[in-house]
């Protein structure tokens, strides 16, 4: 058996959204579990729909996610060029090859006249096909004699070449994740092969790639199902070999109708794109997994169980892990309904296993912690206590504010519960006590403990207005914790100053 071979073959006409991302991975897990190659081609031809950055934009993105091709553009390879727009030569070949087959032929029909064949059917109630039906009445070189065909040709009237569908055949399809089925090719259309510019169209430029790189499975989006009957035909007519196919189903709307689409994302406020995208063209920013502070492990195994389900029902597996067992077979029929309550479940059991060292690099590349002025060993004190409640590195910060400086109000239910007329002559006792204390954890609860026991107070009554006086409300981690990392002076400083404002 020939060596497993896949492609990605984005086009460069926007950002990459949820859905390529996913396709490119499971291309890559199935080259991996199968000591094949990953291949990036890039799609190119679209010039009317190219988007500028879109190219770079697709390239860095999966660097991000860790999903590294083989061959592509950059890393090279002996099957390029990896751009269609760099393989025009190799294309006319192959035009000129399909014209000397009964399976195409040329077509000379302006927009025009196509446009008011169409009316016409429309004034009838029905719809225009070009097919095997009505080829035979439009301006092509089925109609017009071989003389005739090449005057035109001669004269540089602009042609497309279309494909000549077959009468009446069953075409029998197979698809890994699908099955069986068959179609009959009087319900299709004699597709465009080669526009009038001379550049091939996505369905022939596609399957000449994939025979010329040797290109084994075809792992795609399931839009292009109703396009594999003629990628089928146009490999016999080539006598090519097929490479075996694999259509994926959709992700989801998180309502479970309907494809996930950039407008949930709006609509949600979740990004459907891995990374951040400016378009130049509308002035907008699309907002992406990675700024908004996803780990790529966690945003690559949350996507693989989009669609696919590793054995055991695991769901934390790393990239190796996931190749080691990736089955086509095992991938769902059905859509995936998107969750984005379950991406964020999978950053924060990524972020539970970063090291408090790891975590202060990316803690430190916040722009909001620009201005901290603690140290390393502070901080990562502070990472230790608050880590276990965060979903994302930006969560440490957010969460653990009153770290970094002193509450400016005191939230009033917190007031009400935990201060009374006492309060403040024990917070001043207290206050007192902490002046000529050693700020240990350890130390710092046995002084509260003593002065709880010689007050003969409940516990809360010191604990929750002492924790109101240093975070503003009634939350964070232990208090004799926040006590040492705080220090004394800015501790005491918090405690005067609550003393004073709370009535």
């Amino acid at each position: 058996m020939s060596k497993v071979r896949v492609r990605f073959a984005p086009s460069p006409t926007g950002p990459l959204h949820l859905g390529g991302v996913r396709t490119a991975l499971y291309d890559y897990l199935f080259a991996k579990n199968q000591g094949g190659d990953f291949v990036l081609r890039i799609e190119d031809t679209d010039t009317a729909r190219y988007v500028e950055g879109a190219e770079e934009y697709i390239m860095k993105a999966l660097e991000w996610c860790g999903i590294i091709p083989d061959e592509s553009p950059i890393h090279g390879g002996k099957y390029g060029p990896y751009r269609q727009s760099e393989r025009r030569d190799i294309y006319d070949k192959y035009t000129a090859e399909i014209l000397k087959t009964d399976y195409a032929y040329i077509a000379f029909d302006t927009t025009e006249e196509l446009e008011k064949v169409r009316a016409e059917y429309e004034a009838k109630g029905e719809v225009f096909s070009y097919n095997n039906f009505t080829r035979n009445s439009m301006r092509n070189s089925l109609t017009l004699s071989e003389q005739e065909t090449q005057e035109l040709i001669n004269q540089n009237v602009p042609y497309v070449v279309r494909f000549k569908m077959p009468i009446d055949r069953i075409v029998n399809l197979e698809d890994i994740i699908r099955g069986k089925s068959s179609v009959n090719t009087n319900t299709l259309d004699d597709k465009v092969l080669v526009k009038n510019d001379g550049m091939p169209t996505y369905h022939f430029a596609n399957i000449i790639d994939d025979h010329e790189m040797e290109i084994t499975h075809v792992i795609r989006g399931e839009e292009w199902l109703p396009s594999m009957p003629l990628h089928v035909l146009l490999y016999e007519a080539m006598g090519w070999t097929a490479p075996e196919f694999a259509h994926l189903s959709l992700i989801l709307k998180p309502e479970g109708k309907g494809k996930l689409s950039k407008r949930d994302g709006a609509k949600f406020g979740f990004p459907v794109f891995p990374m951040n995208f400016y378009d130049e063209a509308t002035g907008e920013t699309y907002k992406g997994y990675k700024e908004e502070g996803y780990l790529p492990e966690a945003f690559v195994n949350f996507l693989a169980l989009l669609g696919w389900s590793p054995s055991d029902d695991k769901e934390i597996l790393s990239l190796e892990e996931m190749a080691a067992e990736f089955d086509l077979h095992k991938v769902h029929k059905a859509g995936a309904r998107f969750s984005k309550e379950k991406a964020d479940w999978f950053n924060h059991q990524y972020l539970q296993k970063q090291s408090n060292e790891k975590l202060l690099e990316s803690f430190k590349n916040l722009e909001e912690t620009k201005h901290i002025n603690l140290s390393d060993e502070t901080l990562l004190k502070i990472i230790g206590l608050m880590k276990e409640r965060a979903t994302f590195v930006k969560d440490i910060y957010t969460q653990g504010k009153f770290f970094f400086e002193a509450p400016s109000s005191y939230d009033e239910k917190a007031v009400k519960k935990a201060w009374n007329e006492e309060t403040a002559s024990i917070m001043t006792e207290l206050s007192e006590k902490l002046n000529t204390t050693e700020f240990k954890s350890e130390i710092l609860k046995e002084e509260i403990h003593h002065l709880v026991e010689e007050k003969g107070l409940g516990f809360g009554k010191v604990m929750m207005p002492l924790r109101l006086a240093l975070v503003g409300e009634l939350k964070g981690p232990d208090v004799p914790d926040l006590l040492e990392i705080l220090g004394k002076e800015e501790s005491l400083t918090r405690l005067k100053l609550a003393i004073e404002k709370i009535k």
